[in-house]
């Protein structure tokens, strides 16, 4: 049972992380703004972080296993 939850958990942050990730690169390479109304630089600095540590945490809950 516990297995199931950690592959879930781990699907999930890794899948968020990489869409994250995917999506702050290609605003960043066109040069969009990662959100609406910030400032570029730091938004897109901290959807990057975001997105690390989202990758991090599924990669962890996979290591659970």
């Amino acid at each position: 049972m516990e297995s199931e939850a950690a592959i879930f958990a781990g699907a999930v942050f890794s899948l968020f992380g990489g869409g994250l990730l995917v999506w702050t690169a290609t605003c960043v390479h066109n040069h969009r703004p990662v959100a609406h109304g910030v400032r570029p630089v730091p938004s897109a600095t901290l959807a990057g972080v975001v997105a690390v540590l989202a990758l991090a945490i599924g990669t962890w809950c996979f290591g659970r296993l």
